[in-house]
């Protein structure tokens, strides 16, 4: 794929924002973990307002400017008309407010990292006002911000996402790019794909210009094969990534959240301990408030904080020292997902769109026009996310045999599975301080609470 520089000389005055891989480098040679909100506001003054609050938690960490669903899309002319009519956007409308308008909001703040978040396959005008603003952090990918939010053309994501990563590289020296591979749909895509496809991303940024990158991994259903995962990713990493500075920022589950306060304070925590387990250096969490409202400053910094305690905890508890990940398969199948995308074209790009072309990956319960949808996975009785059929994909996965096929209900109980697990745990256990001294499993989601 033949892509054409830009050629646009980078703004003369400096970045606004603190380097964001920078700052979290020091804080992982600190031993501290940083906690990230999802959090974005119309208002230039109430994201002002929010980003303080984030700075001045009692936690180590960095800012998030969430963006508008006109935005993501590119209808900065619906944008606009709902500015001046005074109706309230579902985020921040970077391009419409212009890079002075964010400027300002972002001078105010003090040293502060910021990262700015998205959703669009086709992001060019969203690149560009954040460099204009003094922002050099975003996230996403041609494969991850395509396939499950739009119905763009893989091929045409992959010529964007290329396009931006030579922009934001020709741009800033510290230009960071966080992959979104490992967060596919959210829930019910097993580890190994995930890893790939945060690899896969990564490879992707590297061969278009960018050498500051995080590598992301959405939490699952067990803790030990979550650890086994990011074990397998940071191998991967390891072993394909050299020359990159590179970090690996968890995400609490992104599935159907708990409806108690005690189940969902509970998941939040299991997944701080994972954090600290499996070395991740960033966490980006999730409130209390998630299954009931969208969450206030108030709930973000309260989640901030509490994930912060918990990490800090479980490292005095020694959470983090080294020790054997468990082996569920998942490097062996990474692994192999890897090699064999990466042998149909020399071009990262290419060879994503010709992988997903030929089924080679295949996102379970993704409608995209150019997803295969052959592809299935089942939680297993130990509640462990298995492949009940793989397609076309490169790898035998040995494992437990599951359902002949799955039925409306099975799915519905699938998606279920984690809220139901910490919400019933959550009604029969009453000691809410609780922390325990060992790994956490899915299998008892009490042990949390």
């Amino acid at each position: 794929m033949s892509v054409v520089r830009t050629g646009r000389p980078a703004p003369a005055s400096a970045p606004v924002a603190l380097p964001f891989g920078q700052v979290v480098d020091r804080a992982r040679r600190a031993g501290e973990l940083v906690v990230q909100p999802r959090m974005g506001f119309c208002a230039p003054g109430a994201m002002r307002t929010g980003l303080t609050a984030v700075r001045r938690a009692q936690a180590h960490t960095v800012g998030t400017i969430t963006l508008d669903s006109y935005t993501r899309v590119g209808d900065h002319a619906a944008a606009r008309r709902a500015l001046d009519a005074g109706e309230d956007l579902n985020g921040y409308p970077l391009v419409t407010h212009g890079p002075g308008t964010t400027r300002e909001l972002l001078r105010g703040l003090g040293p502060f990292a910021v990262q700015v978040r998205h959703g669009s396959p086709l992001p060019l005008d969203i690149f560009t006002a954040l460099l204009d603003a003094g922002l050099d952090a975003t996230e996403g990918g041609p494969v991850s911000y395509c396939l499950p939010y739009s119905r763009t053309p893989l091929r045409a994501s992959v010529e964007a996402w290329a396009r931006c990563c030579e922009l934001l590289a020709e741009r800033s020296s510290t230009a960071h790019l966080e992959s979104f591979g490992g967060c596919m749909l959210g829930q019910l895509c097993p580890p190994s794909l995930l890893v790939a496809l945060s690899l896969l991303e990564g490879l992707f940024f590297r061969q278009h210009g960018l050498c500051d990158i995080s590598l992301s991994y959405a939490q699952q259903t067990d803790f030990d094969q979550d650890t086994a995962a990011v074990a397998a990713l940071r191998r991967l990493a390891g072993e394909l990534l050299g020359g990159t500075r590179w970090h690996v920022v968890l995400y609490t589950y992104m599935g159907v959240f708990p409806r108690t306060e005690p189940g969902a304070l509970a998941l939040l925590r299991h997944s701080a301990r994972l954090a600290v387990r499996t070395g991740a250096e960033r966490l980006i969490v999730k409130t209390t408030a998630e299954a009931h409202r969208i969450p206030t400053v108030e709930d973000n910094v309260r989640s901030l904080e509490e994930a912060a305690r918990t990490a800090r905890l479980a490292r005095a508890e020694g959470l983090h020292q080294p020790a054997p990940a468990p082996d569920d398969g998942v490097y062996d199948e990474a692994r192999a997902l890897v090699e064999a995308v990466l042998e149909l074209d020399p071009d990262v790009g290419r060879a994503l769109t010709a992988a997903f072309a030929r089924g080679y990956l295949d996102v379970p319960y993704c409608l995209h026009a150019d997803n295969a949808q052959r592809a299935r996975s089942y939680i297993d009785g130990d509640g462990r996310l298995r492949w009940l059929t793989v397609g076309s994909m490169p790898i035998r996965p040995a494992a437990p045999p599951g359902p002949a096929r799955l039925r409306a209900d099975d799915l519905l109980g699938m998606l279920s599975h984690i809220q139901a697990a910490f919400d019933c745990a959550a009604l029969d256990w009453t000691r809410g301080d609780h922390l325990p001294h060992e790994p956490l499993t899915s299998r008892d989601p009490r042990r949390a609470l």
